[in-house]
């Protein structure tokens, strides 16, 4: 039976989840349309507790997960929130939790596509227009500036990837499999790694699913 044909409900850590919730009754979206979807129950997880997550914690010290408790991860703009010497022990922790077929979703900043811009010397002129309004390259980079002016420091940026980067840390983290993908339009990277040695039809498939 393939991963896509199991009936039971399976539960993901949504992590760093801040106010955002991905409910497949209530909260369709493309950005996760892998797990939009009636076989999964989403788990929040953050730092702030201002955002009422289910899970206080942070990437870092998941105590409050039991290990092997969870299916899968979806991490959204928060791996670059730590500092580099963090990342591999909130991927420590990602293995701990997942159970032994688990996987990992995450997407961050592409740091390539986001300095060619700074390169041509438009590092605070806008690269989109998100619905809280422009963003630069300046915010891709640091954090975006409006929330940190308010007081939410925790949206600081403090390290960042390639997809070569991303890749090469979440192998050596211990994930058996990874794959990603690079989307230069939208300045940002999308990574998919299993803690088992799944094939590679398999792990491209689910990329397929998960991946916008």
């Amino acid at each position: 039976m393939s991963y896509k044909e199991n009936p039971v409900k399976k539960t993901f850590l949504h992590v760093g989840c801040g106010p955002a919730r991905v409910n497949p009754v209530t909260h369709q979206t493309e950005r996760v349309k892998g797990f939009a979807a009636l076989r999964w129950q989403e788990l929040r997880l953050d730092i702030n507790p201002e955002v009422a997550p289910d899970v206080l914690g942070s990437m870092t010290d998941m105590a409050a997960v039991a290990t092997g408790s969870v299916d899968a991860i979806y991490s959204s703009h928060n791996i670059e929130h730590l500092y580099p010497h963090e990342v591999s022990l909130a991927l420590a922790e990602f293995i701990r939790v997942l159970g032994p077929n688990g996987f990992v979703v995450i997407t961050c900043p592409d740091l390539r596509s986001v300095c060619a811009l700074v390169a041509e010397d438009k590092l605070t002129e806008a690269a989109y227009v998100a619905e809280c309004g422009p963003i630069a390259p300046l915010d891709i980079l640091y954090g975006l500036r409006p929330a940190m002016a308010s007081g939410n420091l925790y949206m600081s940026h403090r390290c960042g990837f390639t997809l070569k980067v991303l890749l090469d840390v979440l192998q050596k983290a211990g994930f058996l499999k990874a794959l990603g993908r690079c989307r230069p339009k939208q300045f940002d990277l999308w990574a998919m790694a299993c803690v088992s040695d799944v094939d590679d039809a398999t792990l491209k498939a689910m990329a397929n699913e998960f991946f916008p």
